[in-house]
């Protein structure tokens, strides 16, 4: 520490440390890539300590729910997220990584629990042509952080299955989330969540462009820098 400088001030001076966690989905080096491109320093791993300690946590998911699912739980992931939240600390999850954020995932006759950080469900979305796949709008609420400067930008869809509702009640003087929606083929769905912490979207940023460049960025913009020895 500089001398004379306040506890905590070299920390806030610094890059923000950012953990993708690793949990076997695919494609996950155009995120890291994505995030160190934002300004990060990004690590790709389902080490706890690392995962519990950085100013913020990434959660990947593409494919099947029920698979994504099964291994965020296999690596701790479940735990990982729940921890962080219990803390403030920031997570953000990315297409099914906001899908299993929802209590269940509804696919080909099969119910799967989710993280049950939201409730209610994903299911097949109700469009003649599914899978969404391409640029699409989206319909972004006021005060929105994570849109900020590219609220009338599009970004990059791919996916057959969305959470179609929002079922949490606002909680007595609580903030409410903030909830962004997209539509494709007269089904609307939500395309992001704000809801302190946690963050997340159903499109990929990693994919987007400079819109989704500037939405990383004003991701990392919003975490704290926490000491390492202060991890929960």
């Amino acid at each position: 520490m500089t001398a004379g400088s306040a506890p905590g001030a070299d920390a806030a001076q610094r890059a923000p440390r950012v953990v993708v966690l690793d949990h076997g989905s695919g494609n996950v080096r155009s995120v890291v890539r994505a995030l160190e491109a934002a300004g990060a320093e990004v690590e790709l791993t389902a080490d706890r300590e690392k995962a519990l300690a950085a100013d913020g946590l990434v959660v990947p998911g593409v494919g099947a729910f029920a698979a994504t699912a099964a291994q965020i739980r296999a690596v701790g992931g479940d735990r990982l997220v729940e921890r962080r939240l219990a803390g403030g600390r920031p997570v953000l999850g990315i297409c099914v990584g906001l899908q299993v954020m929802f209590d269940t995932g509804d696919e080909h006759g099969e119910r799967t629990d989710g993280l049950a950080q939201w409730p209610g469900a994903v299911t097949r979305l109700q469009a003649e042509i599914v899978p969404h796949m391409g640029w699409n709008t989206v319909e972004v609420p006021e005060g929105s952080a994570l849109f900020d400067g590219v609220d009338a930008e599009r970004f990059y869809f791919v996916h057959s299955y969305a959470a179609r509702r929002w079922e949490m009640e606002a909680i007595g003087p609580m903030t409410p989330p903030l909830v962004t929606w997209a539509e494709h083929g007269g089904d609307r769905f939500i395309a992001a969540v704000e809801n302190g912490a946690l963050c997340a979207t159903q499109f990929h940023p990693e994919k987007s462009g400079a819109a989704g460049a500037a939405l990383l960025t004003n991701w990392l913009r919003t975490l704290p820098r926490y000491a390492q020895e202060d991890a929960p």
